[in-house]
């Protein structure tokens, strides 16, 4: 009975079936709709309503983390894998009992849930040719926005009640993209060292995505088409041979050209 249970979790999570896909892109709409609830309830007073929807998320990503377990052979290796701790940090941090802003500082580590994004992106890749077009704008963009919303819970989980410019969640990402993109208007600052050693963090950090975002938006569009004969793997779009060396490449296109 056990075995059967697991072969049933093995097929969901890793077996290429129509079920299969319609179950991990189950998951992936849950972890969107996870991120949304957390922003969302930033922007709110936590109440009785807003605990137990914290618990009902929390029982969901501690089955899906006991399950992913379950199957895993190496064990020991997928428990100290970054991504699974700070998995194991957002659940705590999701069945940990909230109610009020005293507990604010828990918020920085749901925001570790945006991670989850980068599976929803790979799954999309792999599943659609658009996606994998244009991969490189779609990875630079989400590596901003992640970044953006995980600096944001930082500086608003060490500043509230702290900074009396920050008083909700909003002043915090004001924040985050005022020094993000180096505008600056001082209107809000964060205090203490930590504070400063955060805007180190944003300014440097955030410069650099925000750089690698434009470059890839506005520089002549590549495709991945890895060449046969010397493995290049960037090219034009329109492209018939290898600029490196020659060979003929086959990218497939979508629609009539």
């Amino acid at each position: 009975m056990a075995k059967a249970a697991l072969d049933t979790l093995r097929e969901l999570y890793e077996g290429n079936s129509d079920r299969a896909h319609r179950f991990r892109y189950g998951l992936l709409a849950f972890d969107v709709g996870t991120i949304l609830y957390v922003v969302a309830t930033s922007f709110s007073n936590h109440g009785r309503v807003v605990e137990m929807l914290d618990m009902l998320f929390g029982v969901v990503f501690l089955a899906d983390f006991l399950a992913r377990l379950s199957i895993e052979p190496q064990k020991l290796r997928f428990l100290i894998r970054p991504v699974t701790l700070a998995d194991i940090v957002s659940i705590v941090s999701f069945l940990a009992p909230l109610a009020g802003e005293g507990l604010g500082f828990l918020r920085v580590v749901r925001t570790l849930r945006f991670l989850h994004t980068y599976q929803l992106f790979r799954r999309l890749r792999e599943d659609f040719p658009f996606f994998r077009r244009y991969q490189d704008v779609f990875s630079a963009t989400l590596n901003l926005l992640v970044f953006i919303f995980v600096m944001t819970g930082l500086v608003y989980a060490t500043q509230y009640r702290t900074n009396p410019q920050i008083e909700n969640y909003a002043d915090a990402l004001y924040f985050t993209v005022t020094a993000l993109t180096t505008t600056g208007f001082g209107d809000i600052t964060l205090t203490g060292s930590l504070g400063r050693m955060i805007s180190v963090v944003v300014m440097i950090c955030g410069v650099t995505l925000f750089l690698r975002l434009a470059q890839v938006l506005f520089r002549p569009v590549k495709v991945r088409e890895t060449c046969r004969k010397c493995g290049l793997s960037l090219h034009d779009a329109d492209a018939v041979h290898c600029k490196h060396c020659g060979a003929t490449i086959h990218i497939e296109t979508e629609g009539d050209y």
